[in-house]
């Protein structure tokens, strides 16, 4: 476990050095305070609190935002080192293979923690001051920074697997490109098109929310908007989680699943892979 602080620190310090955080933190809470007060705003017929908003409008934001800066923190995490002759260097030392891995990430989660808990948190608590105190809603605004993180956790775990199975720095750039892409706009373009061309007839409201957790963007969409009634209310999407069967639980354990399997898979990889 020292092992892996030690290497978690020194990411979190290279970031800090590479203004990572700094400019993480900036982008997060400008655009949190800016969506939080739009979000304290009248809101018409339904009845919702201005945290409620703030979580409809954030978790739209994060799923384009948290996966970009994911990958840009981990797509060279492997490769970068393999080019540069420093893997090979810091394996001299007595670290396993699995524990590079482990406290790279560990200490990219770290970053990012950092970049929510500041950007999201510090935003929120400057809007609820503004706004005279009032904090109803606050479960939910904490459970959405919480699931931004694991969110973020899940494509790190993806940038680290790209950065693995190639052999330079350039390509892992662009498929980390590609596999935000995929999933932030590809994905849902595809799956809104083929229920266009079926009008209703094969794909039931079941069979479609399970066609959804195949991408964990929509998986934490889902989460975000069902899980609270005021956020769900305020959705316009009260029962849609309820009535397709699923629950938290599940959604929680679809995302884990998306953070543990390219992780594992990433361990595998660069065991057997030669210096």
């Amino acid at each position: 476990m020292k092992m892996l602080w030690n290497l978690a620190l020194k990411e979190l310090r290279d970031g800090l050095r590479n203004r990572w955080i700094a400019a993480a933190i900036v982008v997060l809470g400008t655009l949190a305070f800016a969506l939080s007060m739009l979000g304290s705003a009248p809101t018409g017929a339904v009845k919702a609190s201005a945290l409620d908003i703030s979580v409809i409008s954030l978790a739209s934001l994060s799923v384009y935002l948290i996966p970009l800066i994911a990958l840009m923190l981990s797509f060279d995490a492997l490769v970068g080192e393999f080019e540069r002759g420093t893997m090979m260097l810091l394996l001299t030392y007595p670290v396993s293979r699995w524990q590079v891995i482990m406290g790279k990430f560990l200490g990219h989660v770290l970053i990012l923690f950092i970049a929510i808990f500041f950007g999201y948190g510090g935003a929120i608590l400057i809007m609820t001051l503004i706004s005279g105190g009032s904090m109803e809603g606050w479960q939910a605004y904490v459970s959405m920074m919480a699931s931004s993180l694991l969110l973020g956790a899940i494509f790190i775990a993806l940038g680290y697997l790209v950065s693995v199975l190639v052999k330079e720095r350039a390509t892992a750039a662009g498929a980390a490109i590609g596999l935000w892409l995929i999933f932030v706009v590809l994905y849902d373009l595809v799956l809104f098109g083929i229920l266009l061309i079926d009008e209703g007839q094969v794909i039931s409201q079941q069979l479609f929310s399970l066609l959804m957790l195949i991408s964990p963007t929509d998986t934490y969409r889902i989460l975000n908007l069902s899980l609270f009634d005021g956020v769900s209310q305020a959705a316009g999407i009260v029962g849609v989680a309820s009535g397709s069967g699923l629950s938290g639980l599940l959604l929680l354990s679809v995302m884990s699943l998306w953070m543990i399997v390219p992780l594992v898979v990433t361990l595998l990889v660069f065991q057997r892979r030669e210096l």
